[in-house]
């Protein structure tokens, strides 16, 4: 009983674990392109970042 009670609780641990994980990632990677891009050496990388964080109503200023 109490096995099965372990498991089934490990279980949703590992499904709401698993439904969050794609969500952080894209989170991670959208953060870096961001703030990356925004600081690179390259004007047109910048710029390119500096009017897609106007676009979302980012300031950066």
């Amino acid at each position: 009983m109490i096995k099965e009670q372990t498991q089934s609780q490990a279980q949703a641990v590992v499904e709401q674990t698993s439904s969050k994980l794609p969500a952080v990632v894209a989170l991670v990677f959208g953060a870096f392109i961001v703030m990356g891009a925004g600081f690179a050496n390259s004007q047109t990388v910048h710029d390119a970042a500096h009017d897609v964080r106007h676009a979302f109503a980012v300031p950066c200023h």
